[in-house]
Parts: structure tokens; sequence; C-alpha cells
């Protein structure tokens, strides 16, 4: 009986070692993920928000995360448009440890939401479904943060809902330029095309191009996951329309004509080694090299908008928030201590 009992615990052992093994493995895969993330973990629970939209039946994901010691006030943060709620999972956990309650909404088309087949794609409608989310949530008021086209889709927030809008905070938001008199148009069709032919290879060599200055550092491998695992996974023509469809809007709607019209505090944390500008590529190549300049865009956003404040990170890229924590961070926390209610 000693020998079988000996026998049971080397064949349990066996099979823990072979569930680590396959384990290792599995990770080791690229991941393919489908339309709403289904194996793609956040850092909090997500929930989701049923909204009737253009005549169809849709869902917002979102994370609503409470801290034990609460300070009374709420931030909403908004992704951009290559990203999705998770990866403001270092951002939450310090506002958190600061006693803020943060909302983490992934718009219509992004994240874990659902992906439309046919959606006119507006920061109107995406400003409305999220203030239908903080009215669901009872957040009569929030502090909006916005990192590139989520800095767009804040702004537009903040002018359209003011009363909800207790200030606003812009991270390297693309749109403080109008691109529409240098870049071409293009149709949607032309957008999607376009989508169709990136490659993960072709993702990663955009972000360490485009955002981190050609330095690619294992710390920024979170980012590449969702963009990656899409184009791996069995749904990327229905991501390819809804990030046509989102590039269409982000070109046609532009929002920095309206900075004068902010009623709000504001903070532009801004890297200036950033040079993100949309159809740069399209545009003439003598107009090129003048387009994206974050370090003469934030300045000028600066002065446009009445009560802004400007935090410059020098040589700092497109995501602060993950090359530069600790100083956009402070720059962050620093803005919203100083406009506690």
């Amino acid at each position: 009986m000693k020998g079988v009992a000996i026998q049971r615990q080397w064949g349990k052992g066996l099979g823990v070692l072979l569930c680590l093994l396959l384990s290792r493995v599995a990770l080791a895969e690229p991941a393919a993920l489908d339309a709403r993330l289904s194996d793609y973990a956040y850092p909090y629970p997500v929930q989701t928000l049923p909204v009737s939209d253009q005549q169809q039946r849709l869902e917002m994901a979102y994370m609503d995360v409470t801290p034990e010691n609460s300070n009374g006030e709420t931030v909403l943060l908004l992704h951009g448009k290559n990203f999705s709620g998770a990866y403001w999972e270092m951002t939450m956990e310090a506002l958190l440890e600061q006693g803020y309650r943060v909302v983490v909404p992934d718009q219509i088309g992004f994240g874990k939401s659902s992906k439309p087949a046919h959606f006119q794609y507006s920061f109107q409608v995406l400003a409305d479904q999220t203030r239908r989310l903080l009215d669901t949530l009872k957040v009569d008021s929030a502090i909006v943060v916005g990192h590139s086209m989520g800095g767009m889709l804040a702004t537009r927030f903040a002018l359209m809902f003011p009363q909800c809008s207790d200030a606003l905070v812009l991270v390297n938001p693309i749109g403080l330029e109008d691109w529409r008199p240098v870049v071409p148009w293009q149709s949607v069709d032309a957008w999607y095309e376009g989508e169709l032919k990136k490659t993960p290879e072709k993702v990663k060599a955009y972000m360490t191009a485009s955002y981190f200055d050609g330095q690619w550092k294992d710390d920024y491998a979170p980012l590449l996951t969702l963009q990656q695992g899409w184009i791996r996974g069995p749904d990327y023509p229905r991501i390819a329309w809804n990030s046509a469809l989102a590039y269409d809007m982000i070109y046609s709607q532009p929002v920095v004509q309206d900075f004068p019209r902010l009623a709000v505090p504001a903070l532009l944390i801004i890297g200036t080694r950033d040079r993100t500008a949309l159809g740069r590529n399209r545009a003439p190549e003598s107009e090129r090299a003048q387009l994206g300049r974050y370090d003469q865009l934030g300045k000028k956003a600066a002065q446009r908008i009445p009560d802004a404040t400007l935090v410059e990170l020098e040589g700092i890229g497109h995501v602060p928030q993950y090359e530069a924590f600790d100083a956009y961070r402070d720059a962050l926390l620093g803005f919203l201590k100083d406009h506690q209610r």
C-alpha cells in the first residue's frame, strides 16, 4: 500500500509539472484575440452597460473602482485609439492610493465593448454614451482625463457637459492641430484597406518609431498585445472596419478650434518628442516635418485654453504614462490636488 501511495504522489507531481510546462508554452505563444477580448485580462473587474444607439443594441465595457478611503472625487479616464482601458492600470493604482474613485470605459468599437458592423462615429455620440455611463453610476461630475484620441473625446465631453466636468487633463492628445488643410481626405474604404495591411511586425515597428523614438523596452510590451492579438485573431476584419470609421471621425472632427470655449481648468501633459500626426505620409513632403510638433503644439494649445496649465516632459514621446510614469504621475496628482473641491 505504501508503494501505491508513493506512485500516486509521483504521478500527481508529474501532472503538476506537466501543467506548468504547458502553461509556459501557452504563455509563450502569441496571443490571438477575439473582438470582445474574451481571453484578455483587465486589471480590475469589467462590467457592461447596455447602450441603444442608431437602431441597435450595443454594450459598453467599463471598470469602476472605489478605494477604501475615498476622498469623494471621481476621475474619468478616456483611452486613445490604439489602446483600451486596461493600459490605464498604473494610473488607476496611483489615483486609488490618493482616494479617487476611478471610472474607465472602453468606448464603443474599442477594447471589450461592442464592435458594430455599421456605426456613424462622432465624438459627440461617444461623449454622450460616456455621460450615460456616469449617470448610471450616479456620478454627478468627474475630473476628465484623456490620452491621444481620448484627449479629443475628453475635450468634446467637457464642452458638451461642463456641469459634469470638474477639470480636464489632456495627456499628449492628438488633435492639437487641424490636419485637413494639409492632409488630403481619403474614404473610409481607403482607411480600411490600410488597416487590413497591418501585421504584428508593422505594429511594433510603428510604436517603436512613433511612440518611443526607436528605443523599445520590454516594459512597453503590454501596449502591443491588443493590436497584435486582434490581427492574429478571428475578427480582425470587423476590428479593422471600426478602426477605419474611427480614423474618419478623428480626421473630420477636429476640436482644436473649440479650445477657447473650454470653461473648466485644464492641464496639458505633453511629451515634447512626440510627432504623432494623422495621415503624415499623405501630406506634401514639404509639410510633413511641421506636422505633429508637440514641442510647439503644447504651447499653442495652452495659449488657446482660457484656464490652462502646461507641463512639458522633455525628450518624452506619445505615451508618458509608460515612458516617464513618475513625472507624469506627479504632474497629474499635483494638478488634481490643486483643484480639489
